[in-house]
């Protein structure tokens, strides 16, 4: 039968279903079999031959029919899964139910009432093909079936694994095979590199399709503060319910870690055919990222023991995933996977300065939430991580992409989650110890020519988020602060550039206006204050440029400590406001020529779309302070009571502590969608009556700037360097930086101060916003074919730029 035909038929069959008004009985395989016995029809055909108003039709007006093909096409499913699919006709019918309920589970999961039905046991209908003596199978409910099922066919000789028959006439018994010697990809746990397959590869893709949409269903809920609501189809498939969890585990990972979109070591051979396997890594990767979910409560957040690193202790999370992901231990495979991810998270930017010499891999963002999973889930890979100027080899990829970004309003989750790495990293002192080496890999960035280390390479890259990034961005001012704080005691020699970068960043933040302007501003101001400090105390000596630029820069700092806190000033700095609403003076920075062969970064296409995400909860809700003891070690510092901390309109008193946040998020658990966020924006006039800057809350904070490290620096430094410069008529920078490098204020500085790193710690508020985030991806990258779309998703709102 011709294609044409066979869509034909398979377009009457829908015809049929969405025109009957009578109940069609299971029993009529006549009827059910047009859907998927006689077609062969490609997953974009069922999506354009069975429209969303159909589906829904048959859901409001013959729902025992959209319940019929529900379970008929499971039932072949399973009938496919016990045969093994020997004949082609077989693995045709796999694949058509296959698409079929891809198509149709959204529909499913958008109406309240029938979420629950995959959860039902069907009454009556004994499982088809089970016998008599498994009576007790005959219960499971059908998403029950459906998951071991399409397990079951992931591991399917032939089908979608090579078969390992010694002769013609032996069959594989699908019951009896030992998964485990059949995983995709060597790699972790897996030695041996099965020949490639592109049909199996295509075959692995719609089954992980159809998983994917199982899964979804937690697009369809609203987004909550209960973390202990967990996802019925991932607990199930992810339990020891599913005795293909593990291979099927290694097999996405291996996948994924193991794939070099080079093509094999020929470069440009990605124009001349299709590469299968990038769709199964993309599939793949988002298996991973839905199904290594945290069990409520932060139950999974308990190290595990010592023992159980062992393979044999099976304690642990119940989610086998995570599980098995937690207890991965073996050098060679952490080295395997870091290599995997940091091979593909370079790949977009090789194709800047080698066009066309790589297929460009899409799916980065999938990458950056499968490591932070990995790093979340498994702290001897995060110590692994940094244990090697390995870790670079993610820092600069995720750098790029948020220089990249930075004026997008579409990517703003993918700054979120590039931030939250680096967040996460800095908070271990070797992150900062690294990033001294020497950054000589030119990867063409918009951003100013420097010479230096992997740590003016950051500097620099923050400044230009912080000064040209667009508004959303503002909230992670204080993160990327942070993290320049949690380096700061190790970096050994910043350049010239970076130096200025940050002096400027101090100018914009410290004018009166912007410290005035909002309850919080004054807290970026003591970040700065608190990294110069660290790198004063700490790493003098090779800082000659910062303590230059400090030298230029004193006025900026005698200003600080002469702040004005009267109300006739304040309202004088407010009134300049209004003339320049613009965050940042973008003019004062010395904007210098940018990296050769760089493109600028540019605001989202018109039309694009992008999800909304969930507010993050504040930095002091995001981090817990420790403190680094004499001997390198940390030592958590508890958190002062927060019950008494004041609200934010006792504005008098309302100066908690340096950078505590009183931003009035006490109520962490609302979650606001950016339209909400947009809304509460608008009506921000008001919001400004309730919060307002006065003369107590000003002295409240100002006297605890930490200004006494760097005045008393330039007390002895500037009159020696003044000196220097009458003396010998000097206007030469590098005969002032000579002396600089020779000074030396031991015993000048008062007694250095403890050093304090701020770690991030998971809460409710950070989950949810991974889920949101994390889905919205999901949704937007799957549009071929578009499985979610204009289907009534709640967990985000779907926006157009």
């Amino acid at each position: 039968m011709g294609n044409t035909d066979s869509k034909l038929n398979f377009r009457k069959a829908v015809i049929q279903l969405t025109t009957k008004t009578q109940p069609v009985e299971a029993t009529d395989d006549a009827f059910w079999d047009q859907f998927w016995a006689d077609t062969a029809t490609t997953v974009q055909d069922v999506f354009a031959l069975v429209p969303a108003a159909e589906i829904r039709a048959v859901r409001e007006e013959s729902p025992s029919n959209l319940a019929t093909l529900c379970y008929k096409a499971v039932e072949r499913l399973v009938q496919g899964a016990e045969s093994g699919c020997p004949s082609e006709k077989e693995k045709q019918v796999v694949l058509n139910c296959t698409r079929m309920l891809t198509r149709i589970l959204p529909y499913i999961f958008e109406d309240q009432d029938w979420r629950g039905f995959f959860w039902s046991t069907v009454p009556g209908a004994g499982r088809a093909g089970a016998d008599e003596m498994d009576d007790d199978d005959g219960a499971r409910p059908l998403a029950e079936s459906l998951l071991l099922a399409v397990a079951d066919l992931l591991f399917c000789p032939d089908f979608t694994v090579h078969s390992h028959k010694r002769g013609p006439d032996s069959v594989e018994d699908m019951q009896s095979i030992d998964s485990c010697e059949y995983i995709w990809e060597a790699g972790v746990g897996f030695a041996q590199s099965p020949p490639l397959n592109y049909i199996h590869d295509l075959n692995r893709t719609e089954l992980l399709r159809l998983l994917l949409t199982c899964f979804s269903e937690a697009m369809y809920l609203p987004p909550s503060s209960d973390n202990n609501i967990l996802n019925p189809w991932v607990t199930f498939f992810c339990s020891t319910e599913n005795r293909h969890a593990l291979p099927l585990f290694t097999s996405l990972l291996n996948v994924v870690c193991g794939y070099d979109p080079v093509g094999y070591g020929i470069p440009y051979n990605h124009l001349l055919f299709s590469d299968y396997r990038e769709q199964l890594v993309e599939q793949a990767v988002q298996i991973l990222i839905v199904t290594l979910e945290h069990e409520g409560g932060g139950a999974a957040h308990r190290p595990p023991s010592p023992s159980s690193m062992d393979e044999q202790e099976s304690s642990g999370p119940d989610n086998l995933f995570v599980n098995y992901l937690s207890r991965i231990h073996r050098e060679e495979d952490y080295d395997f996977v870091l290599k995997g991810l940091a091979r593909l998270l370079t790949n977009p930017l090789t194709q800047t300065y080698l066009p066309n010499s790589t297929k460009k891999i899409q799916f980065h963002q999938e990458l950056l939430v499968l490591f932070w999973k990995l790093c979340d889930f498994n702290k001897k890979f995060l110590f692994f991580v940094l244990k090697s100027s390995d870790v670079l080899d993610i820092l600069v990829p995720i750098l790029f992409y948020l220089n990249d970004a930075r004026a997008d309003q579409s990517r703003v989750g993918l700054m979120h989650i590039g931030v939250f790495i680096l967040l996460l990293l800095s908070g271990e002192r070797n992150f900062g110890v690294r990033l001294n080496k020497p950054y000589s890999i030119h990867v063409p960035m918009d951003i100013p020519v420097f010479t230096g280390t992997h740590a003016d390479l950051l500097i620099v890259v923050f400044h230009k988020i912080i000064t040209s990034g667009h508004q959303r961005l503002q909230p992670l001012f204080d993160c990327l602060l942070t993290i320049i704080v949690n380096v700061s005691p190790y970096l050994k020699s910043l350049s010239m550039v970076a130096a200025n970068k940050l002096l400027h960043l101090l100018e914009a933040f410290s004018t009166n206006w912007f410290l005035f302007s909002a309850a919080q501003n004054h807290h970026l101001v003591f970040f700065l204050l608190e990294a110069f400090n660290n790198i004063i105390q700490y790493q003098f000596d090779g800082n000659c440029s910062l303590v230059y630029a400090i030298i230029r820069k004193r006025n900026v700092f005698h200003q600080l400590a002469n702040l004005p806190s009267d109300p006739a000033s304040i309202q004088k700095a407010l009134q300049r406001k209004k003339k320049s609403p613009d965050i940042i003076s973008r003019t004062s920075s010395q904007e210098t020529v940018s990296m050769e062969g760089s493109r600028p970064a540019v605001p989202a296409e018109p039309g694009t779309l992008k999800t909304s995400l969930v507010a993050i909860p504040g930095i002091d809700k995001l981090t817990e302070k420790s403190q680094v003891s004499e001997d390198g070690t940390m030592v958590s510092i508890p958190k002062i009571n927060s019950l008494h901390r004041p609200r934010p309109d006792q504005s008098a008193n309302a100066g908690a502590s340096d950078t505590e946040s009183n931003s009035g998020r006490e109520n962490e658990d609302v979650f606001y969608t950016e339209a909400e966020m947009d809304r509460r924006r608008l009506s921000s006039a008001s919001s400004v009556s309730y919060w307002a800057p006065t003369q107590d809350w000003v002295l409240s904070w100002k006297c605890k700037l930490p200004l006494q490290t760097i005045m008393r620096l330039l007390q002895v430094l500037v009159p020696q360097v003044e000196k220097i410069c009458i003396d010998k008529g000097l206007t030469d920078e590098s005969e002032i930086l000579k002396f600089l490098q020779h000074g030396t204020l031991v015993g000048l500085l008062p007694v250095p101060h403890p050093i304090l790193i701020r770690k991030y710690q998971a809460n409710a508020g950070t989950a949810m916003w991974f889920r949101t985030y994390m889905w919205g991806v999901v949704y937007l990258r799957n549009v071929d074919p578009p499985i979610w779309y204009d289907t009534d998703v709640r967990l985000f709102e779907i926006q157009r730029m």
